[in-house]
């Protein structure tokens, strides 16, 4: 399997196994805990890898929210929780579902080695939310960790598109609006902008781009790691769902 088509394989069941303990019971819990709703505990949690920053850096980081939103929870959140606190607490939360998901999944060391080998490669310039993720310390026990590596491959691609869609000449909103036409009020846009064909376009030729860049950072794989890794994200994604 080329680096290519092992991104083409793997890129959907990791985004969806990424997210998925975002707004799970447990996460939310514990978002209570330390007294952040959902959303807060989200924005906080998934931004705080940055530090104490300013709402326009977790806004460039982000892409896809609108500057007023991520203004108003980060700034309200921040006023009850630290930034890194929080997402600390957050990674957390993350570990704990991987444990409970991953639990009796097989191949997941060699996944590990394989997911890290890629992770530890990439170059993270105007990677700022994959970096910041990268650089907290993983977990020992291996569903955890796997988990772990799970999330900061989410962030990686994420962090690529935005770059290929800025490079295209596309404004993230309206990438978003192409994608998500129904989540446009949930990010804090009073109204969906008209969308041309050319931006149509220009948003395929960046989900293109993004798979070029991605699969990049895949090329130092064996084609045995290739192997331990597409089976690795098979047997998690069975287990997320």
């Amino acid at each position: 399997m080329t680096p290519l088509e092992l991104v083409h394989h793997t890129s959907s069941p990791i985004h969806a196994a990424g997210q998925a303990f975002y707004f799970q019971p447990d996460t939310l819990a514990k978002g209570k805990e330390i007294g952040l709703d959902g959303f807060r505990f989200y924005v906080l949690g998934r931004g705080g890898v940055l530090g104490d920053v300013e709402p326009a850096v977790v806004t460039s980081a982000f892409g896809y929210f609108a500057p007023g939103l991520v203004a108003k929870m980060w700034n309200s959140g921040k006023q009850t929780a630290a930034p890194r606190d929080v997402a600390r607490a957050y990674l957390a939360c993350a570990e704990e579902f991987g444990r409970k998901k991953l639990a009796d999944a097989e191949g997941l060391d060699a996944f590990n080695a394989a997911a890290e080998t890629v992770i530890e490669g990439v170059d993270v310039s105007s990677l700022a939310l994959f970096a910041g993720l990268a650089a907290e310390p993983l977990p020992d026990d291996a569903p955890a960790r796997a988990y772990r590596n799970v999330c900061a491959l989410r962030e990686l691609r994420g962090c690529l598109h935005l770059v290929a869609i800025v490079a295209g000449g596309l404004a993230p909103a309206v990438a978003h609006a192409i994608r998500r036409p129904d989540d446009v009020a949930n990010f804090g846009w009073p109204e969906a902008p008209a969308i041309t064909e050319e931006e149509r376009t220009a948003l395929a030729a960046a989900d293109e781009l993004t798979d070029r860049l991605l699969a990049s950072a895949f090329a130092p794989l064996s084609d045995a790691q290739a192997d331990a890794f597409g089976a690795g994200v098979a047997a998690i994604a069975e287990r997320i769902g």
